[in-house]
């Protein structure tokens, strides 16, 4: 098949190094507004460039890749949805949510499938995690607790523009935990610190923030999150049930030091980037979308899936900012 990409930025070249490994894919179709990430693409891939978006969408692709700023997904994703070209959206579908909601209703009836990126649900290790929970293996869930702790602060003009720690970095554990736990998300209360970098300060943001979700069933899940951690990139997940526990992460590569006697694990050289350690499961996820292409599957992570995770995060921000419980049916009302 032929797949346009739309934004040859740091994901949407990686994107197109994966596309272009993937048997199903044939030939790539790129456009960026900046001239040398394009030509850059085309050494590389292949891949034929156009200048605008709308090239893309009327050079026969099959489908097209959504990795371009922000600002930019809602119209990116409407004008393919137009052009009956199935969409693969990296999060989030837009800077706001009464943005996406908007784009959620423009689409409604369609039947062009869009698929948004997170790759989480694609890491063998929270899929294996998810299908025991499904199975029953660990009996009823009292407790879920993930982290994502990140080895250093992206630029400052990222962090500006990123919508706060929560809508940017902790999305991702809020969409695993539904998507683990099959349980929606009733209540949050949210804490936050800024002890590092000033220009994370400066733009209103918290660099360290703690969350405690209650689910709909009652299931406590503890989530964690820092710009700060020295040994590396760290995401991992328990799941505890009141028959069994399982985690994700606690493999030799997990950038933790044990200080128990004689303790060897992990032995292995620690995460340091978000591309290394879910480098397979972005893979996977390409993989997916091409089978959605293809028309052999739905959408595995749809518009309603990424805007149920952009509630949570509202409602962890407006816990932060009043220090007080808030329900995500409080923020979805507006």
């Amino acid at each position: 098949m032929r797949i346009g990409i739309l934004g040859l930025g740091r994901i949407g070249a990686f994107h197109a190094e994966t596309l272009a490994s993937l048997d199903a894919v044939d030939s790539l179709v790129v456009a960026d507004p900046f001239a040398d990430a394009a030509r850059s693409a085309a050494e590389r891939f292949g891949a034929e460039i156009v200048d605008l978006p709308e090239a893309v969408l009327a050079a026969g692709v099959d489908g097209v890749v959504v990795a371009a700023a922000t600002d930019a997904h809602p119209s990116l994703i409407l004008a393919a949805v137009e052009a009956g070209v199935p969409v693969f959206c990296e999060k989030p579908v837009a800077r706001t949510m009464a943005e996406g909601v908007e784009v959620l209703k423009a689409i409604a009836g369609r039947d062009v499938p869009v698929q948004i990126g997170f790759n989480r649900r694609f890491d063998a290790a929270f899929v294996a995690a998810r299908a025991a929970v499904r199975r029953g293996e660990l009996g009823k869930l009292h407790t879920v607790r993930s982290t994502t702790l990140d080895p250093a602060p992206p630029p400052a003009a990222y962090i500006a523009a990123s919508g706060g720690i929560f809508r940017d970095c902790s999305v991702h554990d809020f969409d695993v935990i539904r998507w683990v736990t099959g349980r929606e998300v009733s209540e949050v209360y949210a804490v936050g610190g800024n002890r590092g970098a000033d220009f994370i300060r400066e733009a209103g943001d918290a660099d360290t923030t703690g969350a405690i979700l209650t689910l709909d069933d009652g299931t406590i899940a503890v989530v964690s999150n820092s710009r700060h951690n020295a040994r590396g990139y760290d995401v991992r997940m328990e799941i505890h049930g009141f028959t069994d526990s399982i985690a994700v992460g606690l493999e030799d590569k997990l950038p933790l030091r044990s200080v128990e006697p004689g303790a060897t694990f992990p032995a292995g050289t620690p995460h340091d980037f978000f591309m290394d350690r879910f480098a397979t499961a972005y893979r996977t996820e390409l993989t997916a979308f091409t089978e959605v292409v293809a028309g052999a599957r739905p959408s595995p992570c749809t518009i309603e899936d990424a805007l149920e995770a952009g509630w949570i995060a509202e409602a962890c921000t407006l816990s932060l900012r009043e220090h007080r419980p808030v329900t995500v049916a409080e923020v979805r009302r507006g």
